[in-house]
């Protein structure tokens, strides 16, 4: 039997096994604190987000925010103006209510689309080479 650092024995113990935090997880969901709508959607995000250019993304806004027509639309990540802001490849210039802030207990998000399932792809299948799927999850806890 192989022993791993940390692990009192095998198998590991209930108290050794930590939960799940969203927080070690990259991309996240972060709440929107504004939509800029034109030709492209400019997402404002409330923090500092972690996507990257090519990432696909989900708008979840519930009807207090405005936007309505937005809900559960998909794009993808076409520029980062600042580390605050994402523009998504959305046309939202024609037909789409503007952004207010509510004060509504479900926040505007908005969110990654992905699973990594291993996450190292390319052209020859999966191998160690770190070509990540756009829009996966990425586990970066401390353990």
């Amino acid at each position: 039997m192989s022993t791993f650092p940390g692990v009192i024995s095998y198998p590991i113990p209930i108290y050794q096994n930590l939960p799940i935090h969203a927080e070690y997880y990259q991309p996240s969901r972060f709440v929107i604190s504004n939509v800029t709508l034109g030709t492209t959607t400019t997402i404002t995000t409330s923090e500092d987000h972690n996507y990257v250019i090519g990432q696909e993304c989900r708008l979840i806004i519930p009807p207090s925010f405005g936007c309505r027509q937005l809900n559960e639309k998909k794009g993808f990540v076409i520029s980062i103006p600042s580390s605050t802001q994402v523009v998504l490849d959305i046309n939202s210039s024609v037909n789409v209510d503007p952004y207010f802030a509510s004060s509504a207990t479900t926040v505007a998000q908005i969110l990654a689309i992905g699973d990594i399932n291993q996450g190292q792809v390319n052209i020859h299948g999966q191998t160690q080479q770190l070509t990540y799927i756009p829009g996966s999850f990425t586990n970066i806890s401390p353990n």
